[in-house]
């Protein structure tokens, strides 16, 4: 269906919710990891504990598409789509955080949390009503937690 999306997107130039789709696209991707992890039980690689691994490299492709979906709804001036999309890196932030087992590996992921928080801090500062919306109770309640 993403795919889908985004090829009607490239053929109508439909681009309102442009970040948005990149957004879900790293939702999905997420997901599908967590799959594939349950499915491969509990064992460790060393893989799992490089530092340089896949789960800190900022080009996965979960990440790649948060960041990808911040910008497009930065240049759009899209704050609430800007807010999700900085929700969902932080999210992934603090996954990455319960999964670091190295002293090196943790250090990196608290130097992402506190820029992952940051990002939050100022999309969330930047709204002046709508504080009941899901949205921005989920802001509030990641940068309690961060």
């Amino acid at each position: 269906m993403v795919a889908e999306a985004e090829t009607a997107m490239h053929t109508n130039g439909e681009r309102l919710y442009e970040a948005e789709l990149h957004r879900i696209k790293g939702e999905i991707l997420l997901a599908q990891e967590g799959k594939r992890q349950k499915a491969k039980g509990k064992r460790q690689t060393s893989e799992n504990l490089n530092p340089k691994s896949s789960i800190l490299n900022p080009q996965s492709d979960a990440e790649a598409c948060f960041l990808k979906a911040i910008d497009i709804a930065r240049r759009q001036q899209a704050k609430s789509l800007e807010l999700r999309a900085v929700m969902s890196l932080v999210r992934l932030r603090q996954q990455q955080a319960t999964q670091c087992t190295t002293h090196d590996s943790q250090h990196d992921v608290r130097a992402l949390l506190s820029e992952a928080h940051s990002m939050l801090s100022e999309v969330y500062g930047w709204f002046t009503e709508g504080f009941e919306t899901v949205d921005l109770r989920e802001a509030k309640a990641l940068l309690e937690e961060l």
